[in-house]
């Protein structure tokens, strides 16, 4: 019981951290003058990767307990959770921040999360969901339309929530399928060297991108990316909060979430990351005096309630020989 409630608590903390993130530290970024997304994950992770070497270092004789199945899973954390769900929360708040929207609706709807993440734990580490997990899924999912638009007709257009949302979709499912494989990929190996591994995978990934953003753009394809020219507007304020970042919601945070990870199941982590919505609220409203309308209050609360009892259903574990039964 006491490893359950070290576990949640380090879960509920990264996921204030990721909010606070989502606030403050990536609007910043965009205030400094950067507004290239594959730039902005890539010094992410870069900078992060370099301090969490120390555990790559340190605790390398972890490597050898590592199979071709673990490798595989690492490496889709780094294409979903680091590079992908990254990538598209940046874009969407980026979006909203620029239209003078409430960033708090984007994070919620990457909330939805928990619905990715227990029906791809069904197929891939067997985790057995209830019957009712289907009608709450449903209903958080209709009810991230009044998140989105409240009580109003649906804005299509460039300057309102639709884009933005869909994005916010991207990223739920790509960091809901991040922690099943993180739930398997950290299994045989300390917190800090799954975390060095996890950052160490995403920077490579991103790397990549960003040469072949620039290979397109020296082909003559116009697209909307730098490439490697994004790093001509990193300036030493730019870097600084990259450091700041590392050290606090980006390194850190991870590092803080695998240490309770190991301690608790998939679909519990879910739960706890409830905080992570409630938390972009109040700080929304406490730093820009921002609120959600009516409607969206109306949709929020009916999302969480609908994510609250998708995490608190009976999930079995089918282990091939054995049946196990969790709350």
């Amino acid at each position: 019981m006491k490893k359950t409630y070290i576990g949640a608590l380090c879960i509920m903390l990264a996921a204030f951290l990721w909010a606070f993130d989502g606030v403050v530290f990536t609007p910043w970024i965009m205030e400094l003058g950067l507004f290239d997304v594959p730039t902005i994950v890539f010094m992410l992770h870069a900078t992060a990767s370099i301090f969490l070497s120390y555990f790559y270092f340190t605790r390398r004789f972890e490597l050898k307990n590592l199979n071709k199945r673990d490798w595989v899973s690492f490496v889709l954390v780094g294409i979903f959770g680091g590079s992908l769900g990254t990538m598209a929360i940046v874009a969407a708040i980026l979006m909203v921040y620029s239209h003078g929207l409430n960033i708090a609706v984007v994070l919620l709807l990457q909330k939805l999360q928990p619905v990715f993440a227990i029906l791809l734990a069904f197929f891939i580490l067997k985790e057995r969901p209830h019957k009712q997990f289907y009608i709450w899924a449903l209903i958080a999912i209709v009810s991230s339309y009044f998140v989105t638009f409240g009580f109003e007709k649906p804005n299509f257009d460039a300057t309102g929530m639709f884009i933005p949302a869909l994005l916010a979709l991207v990223a739920a499912f790509s960091f809901g399928s991040s922690t099943v494989f993180s739930k398997h990929a950290v299994a045989k190996v300390s917190h800090g060297m799954g975390t060095a591994l996890r950052f160490f995978m995403t920077t490579a990934v991103m790397l990549a991108l960003v040469v072949v953003i620039s290979l397109l753009k020296i082909a003559g394809l116009d697209i909307s990316y730098l490439g490697f020219g994004g790093f001509g507007f990193i300036t030493h304020k730019l870097v600084g909060l990259f450091l700041l970042i590392a050290f606090t919601t980006g390194g850190t945070a991870i590092f803080i979430y695998y240490y309770g990870l190991k301690k608790v199941t998939a679909t519990q982590s879910t739960m706890y990351e409830l905080i992570f919505p409630v938390s972009a609220i109040v700080l929304e409203f406490i730093i820009r005096d921002k609120v959600l309308s009516k409607g969206q209050w109306f949709g929020t609360i009916i999302m969480l309630v609908a994510l609250f009892f998708i995490v608190r259903l009976h999930t079995t574990y089918d282990t091939g020989d054995r049946r196990i039964e969790s709350q």
